[in-house]
């Protein structure tokens, strides 16, 4: 009997710290649906002291998800922990997860604890954290890096004040496989309440190990996998759920443990991922890449029309490729709009969102006749973005661009039911609409980041454009989507802007928090 290995999904948390990737409370709720779809055992809401925002979130999903367990993080003190548990409140079936760091150079450095202190206040967090829920995980930041004895003193200690999860993190991705892998064994030999819970491992890439050290570890006895969809996380990012969950279901002579994860699910989680926060999947990355299943070599592409198995390790269709249908027509009904996107994980909040995103959709039908799932991820991404009180709103774009003249463009903007115009020059169309947007908004920011990606394939897929501003220290996300690559620019931009003008988006939470 194969045992059960625990799928704890981070992206809303851990994820969302990937510089840039700051999401909407609506946004995250979308991906929470999606991952409780996929059956993620565990999924880390967000961190609820970092900010009023973060604590709404983790509070909405808590009183939305019912098949996956909502998890809380909070470090170790009695404010982080008081918020976890209000904020898990609503939840059937709620884990906070607490935290202290425990290797020398963050006692010493960033704590400025002795490691008496640590304990103490490991020990305090748990206690405290039971009050709220049974169900309390425990992990040492920086457990990679620690000393071996202390780290099993600090674990037998919490383990008795009632944690029923060690997680051992690699939190700067130091580790070897190898290496990483015996340490779990040693840990588990030679605490003496080990018995007692479950061992976690939480790895970052910045080697490019965070999967293999994973993996290492669940050989070792770990029975739960800190991962995040598309690998997404600060620095150089998390495990990637879709690569420990297909090595270890394609790998089953290897591994005495399965997941329950629902694999269809795994390539629409990771379209949507990317879609809400703008970060492309490189062509070549495994399983959800573009590439992961073409064969261009003669010599590949018979031998898997002969026999599948010859290069291919596991099903497309078994993650979800393949299932990207032509789905709605200009002919197609509100009703099966709608229907299709509640299929699609989608709900609207409003009649007001739905009539808007109906229309928006009937726009699209008219010029693209054939819409399929990624369209309707990307409008309903789009419309999401776009708040009943915007303070600015696209009214109107003119772009002219021909080789040997300085490309132009002018826009008017609608601010406070007044329009204002303005039209600039620029290295390009979209260089020169972005510079006459920012001379009607002024917002005074700096570009961090424009990224374009195509939606669909062909010529009439829609743009989905990315805009990163920088403000004081704060990022603000801009998405937008168009069949016209400039419009979509110029609505990216101006998303962002209304974000800036509202204050509507939080720190980034990677200033307060870090396993």
């Amino acid at each position: 009997m194969k045992e059960k290995l625990v799928i704890f999904d981070t992206t809303l948390r851990d994820g969302e710290q990937s510089p840039g990737a700051s999401m909407t409370q609506e946004e995250k709720i979308r991906i929470a649906r999606q991952l409780e779809k996929m059956k993620v055992d565990v999924i880390e809401a967000g961190f609820p002291a970092a900010s009023p925002g973060d604590f709404s979130s983790v509070n909405a999903i808590a009183g939305l998800i019912k098949d996956s367990i909502v998890c809380g993080l909070a470090r170790a003190n009695p404010d982080d922990v008081g918020k976890a548990g209000e904020a898990l409140k609503k939840s059937d079936s709620s884990r906070i997860h607490t935290f202290i760091a425990t290797s020398p150079i963050h006692m010493k450095s960033k704590l400025r604890m002795s490691s008496d202190q640590v304990v103490e206040h490991a020990v305090a967090a748990v206690t405290q954290a039971r009050q709220y829920t049974d169900d309390v995980e425990f992990s040492p930041e920086d457990a990679g890096r620690s000393e071996f004895d202390f780290l099993c003193h600090i674990i037998e200690k919490v383990i008795n004040a009632g944690a029923n999860t060690i997680n051992i993190p690699d939190t700067v991705g130091y580790n070897l496989p190898g290496q990483f892998g015996s340490l779990i064994q040693r840990l588990i030999e030679a605490i003496p309440n080990s018995d007692k819970v479950i061992f976690s491992v939480h790895c970052h890439n910045d080697l490019g190990l965070a999967v293999a050290n994973s993996l290492s570890a669940v050989m070792a006895g770990a029975r739960q996998v800190e991962c995040t969809i598309n690998g997404l996380g600060e620095r150089a990012g998390n495990a990637s759920l879709e690569e420990i969950v297909m090595a270890v279901r394609t790998r089953q002579d290897e591994f005495n443990c399965d997941t329950g994860i629902d694999t269809t699910q795994i390539v629409p989680a990771s379209r949507l991922v990317s879609n809400i926060t703008g970060f492309p999947v490189q062509p070549n990355k495994a399983v959800v890449g573009a590439n992961a299943f073409a064969h261009e070599a003669g010599i590949h592409q018979d031998g898997v029309i002969k026999a599948r198995e010859t290069y291919e390790i596991m099903s497309a269709e078994d993650v979800g490729w393949g299932s990207n249908r032509m789905v709605l027509g200009k002919h197609s009904g509100r009703h099966a709009f709608v229907d299709r996107l509640k299929d699609l994980g989608f709900e609207f909040s409003s009649d007001d969102e739905m009539n808007d995103a109906f229309r928006r959709f009937k726009k699209i039908a008219d010029s693209k006749h054939e819409i399929f799932d990624d369209d309707l991820q990307a409008l309903v991404t789009e419309t999401g973005n776009r708040a009943e009180n915007d303070h600015f709103t696209l009214k109107h774009l003119k772009t002219s661009s021909e080789t040997g003249t300085i490309p132009s463009s002018r826009v008017v903007i609608e601010i406070d039911d007044k329009e204002v115009a303005s039209e600039q020059s620029g290295n390009g169309a979209v260089d020169a609409t972005f510079k006459a947007i920012e001379d009607v908004l002024s917002t005074k920011s700096t570009l961090q980041l424009f990224s374009v990606n195509s939606v669909t394939g062909g010529t009439d897929a829609q743009g989905e454009v990315s805009v990163r501003l920088e403000k004081n220290g704060e990022i603000y996300n801009g998405h937008g989507t168009d069949l016209d690559i400039v419009i979509a620019s110029a609505r990216a931009y101006i998303n962002a802007a209304n974000k800036i003008y509202s204050q509507e988006a939080r720190i980034h939470p990677q200033r307060v928090s870090g396993i």
